[in-house]
């Protein structure tokens, strides 16, 4: 379920004439039945409400005076969001005769055209206050609080992204609210610029509004309205086929994409600009990090690491924050007990999803690990829709097919996407589409896009939008992790006898400081060194550094070897103990 909560305007929106239609509880109350949550937002004194509403109870939240108050009905608690009008500005009202206004809590209440009095006291006064007009009413109040604002505080004690949120109003104190909503109305006698400015407009006035919107929830989670919308989508690029120029976006709800292709092919980079993207528009993401690719960063947390396994109530914990990320590092959990966790933690993520709506994302990197072909409990395990996520692989042959099944858009990088498309198509017995004449060999930045679940759908080229920001690396994997076999260094020597594989920075290091001379030169003549460190490590500049040691000549073995472990100590740091967690027999 995406939209778990409708938040809605009182007067001339959910009532008429201050009273709400007897033929509208009903229909709030099959919208509480169908595990949604009501909030009531209003300009009104919440004394007021209490006195003309009688069904409070069906509001998880009401927000009063305009964004000021917010009360919990179910314990009758009220919390001031605001403070109270300044004194010497209700002063300065009675001395200019103006004896048509009320003080509340947070606010100064008065009509047109007494506004002109109110901005008069505020200008001579120096003060800092702000006045905001719903039709003939005038509100005075502190800047920065609105509708918006206290909605914002009740979400923030309901645990709600305001993403999942509908809001509906009438007037121009509404704006806020509806801009702060993942989706937004205008009842059909709201204002002009009110229903320009909202996602969907209703037939009907005020209550009767408010039913067909609550009937529009009901029928499809407003998927068929919701999708059309330019904040429902996520950039992916633009299209690169010779065709006219256009933007490719993924759905910000219902994509269950597969980003597939070989190491070095760029599928980091996609990955850190979509997160990039969700963060800006703010939406959660939960991250399965088999590998440790990701560190604590901005609102991102990682929980695990090579010695720790991520605890599953911790990072629920987390979670339970709306603009909270979280990373769960199973480097300690062992490769055969990997995909068990995953779908334990999966099922716990299920049951918050369908109270919150969140986390909006699941990413899957290394999603072979996670979910392997032949792991025979995969149908059993998954959940029947994923809803929205994210699975990243080199393998996706290698995938189990109830995921695969799921899988709506593929996108593919690197070189060969022909045989990765291939892979995917007869996993799930599909026939393999036509490719475009030009993506035999995909340039870093460049995606083959297949819609796989659109009929007679042929896959087309995307140029990446970079994100503005890349994503640091998690030195502590590349330092004390455990590699894949095919992303490790391999110290062979010029004729091949050896088969030493370092699987991370410290083996690299014990190893490069026991293997004999020809076979650190050879591999140093040959440039395997700076190649790993940015093909595989992905660090340009320890590269670039450890490039030039290759090519200056007149240098010692010792010396070469001196110069490469300094530079790599000092980007990362070794561990006291670098053993790695053990690995138990499958």
């Amino acid at each position: 379920m995406r939209f778990v909560a409708l938040a809605t305007d009182y007067d001339n929106t959910l009532a008429s004439n201050g009273r709400v239609a007897e033929s509208t509880w009903p229909v709030l109350e099959r919208l509480r039945q169908s595990g949604r949550q009501l909030v009531l937002v209003s300009g009104r004194e919440l004394g007021d409400l209490r006195t003309i509403c009688p069904r409070l109870d069906l509001f998880s939240r009401v927000v009063a005076e305009n964004g000021g108050v917010l009360y919990r009905p179910d314990s009758g608690e009220k919390r001031l969001l605001a403070p109270p009008p300044p004194d010497a500005f209700v002063r300065a009202l009675h001395e200019r005769g103006l004896h048509e206004f009320s003080v509340s809590e947070t606010l100064v209440a008065t009509m047109k055209p007494y506004d002109r009095i109110a901005l008069d006291a505020i200008r001579e006064l120096g003060l800092d206050l702000h006045v905001v007009f719903n039709g003939d009413a005038v509100m005075v109040l502190a800047p920065g609080v609105t509708k918006a604002s206290g909605l914002a505080a009740a979400l923030d004690e309901l645990g709600l992204s305001p993403l999942n949120v509908v809001g509906v109003g009438d007037a121009e104190n509404d704006h806020p609210l509806l801009d702060a909503c993942g989706f937004s109305a205008a009842v059909a006698n709201a204002l002009p610029m009110l229903k320009a400015h909202a996602d969907m407009v209703t037939t009907g006035a005020a209550g009767r509004g408010v039913e067909e919107l609550v009937a529009a929830l009901l029928e499809d989670d407003l998927a068929s309205r919701a999708s059309r919308i330019d904040r429902s989508r996520v950039l992916l690029g633009q299209r690169s086929d010779g065709r006219e120029a256009a933007s490719v976006s993924l759905d910000a709800y219902g994509t269950i994409a597969l980003l597939a292709g070989p190491s070095g092919g760029g599928k980091s980079t996609v990955t850190a600009a979509l997160l990039e993207r969700l963060t800006m528009a703010g939406y959660q993401a939960c991250i399965f990090d088999p590998e440790g690719d990701y560190d604590n960063e901005g609102s991102l947390v990682s929980l695990g690491d090579a010695h720790t396994p991520p605890p599953m109530d911790s990072a629920l914990h987390l979670l339970a924050r709306p603009g909270q990320h979280v990373a769960v590092n199973l480097l300690r959990v062992p490769l055969i007990e990997r995909p068990r966790y995953c779908a334990a933690l999966l099922s716990r993520l299920q049951e918050l999803r369908v109270r919150t709506g969140r986390p909006h994302w699941l990413v899957f990197e290394e999603a072979h690990q996670l979910f392997p072909a032949d792991w025979g409990m995969a149908a059993q395990s998954l959940p029947i829709a994923l809803e929205t996520a994210l699975a990243v692989t080199v393998h996706p042959d290698q995938i189990a097919e109830p995921f695969l099944r799921q899988v709506n858009m593929a996108l593919v990088t690197g070189n060969k996407p022909s045989a990765t498309v291939a892979a995917f198509a007869s996993t799930l017995g599909k026939p393999v589409p036509r490719l475009p004449l030009e993506s035999d060999s995909l340039e870093r930045g460049q995606l083959l896009v297949w819609e796989t679940q659109m009929p007679a759908s042929e896959p087309y080229l995307v140029s990446v939008e970079p994100g503005t920001t890349q994503r640091r690396r998690h030195h502590r994997k590349y330092a004390e992790g455990l590699l894949i076999p095919e992303r490790s260094f391999y110290f062979r020597g010029p004729e091949g006898r050896l088969n030493l594989r370092a699987h991370n920075l410290v083996l690299f290091l014990e190893i490069a400081d026991g293997v004999d001379s020809d076979t650190w030169r050879y591999h140093l003549q040959r440039g395997d060194y700076s190649r790993w460190f940015g093909d595989v490590i992905g660090d340009d500049e320890l590269a670039r550094e450890a490039q030039a040691i290759e090519s200056e000549r007149g240098l010692s073995v010792d010396e070469t070897r001196g110069r490469i472990r300094a530079a790599i100590e000092r980007r990362y740091t070794q561990p006291e103990n670098p053993s790695l967690p053990p690995l138990r027999a499958g």
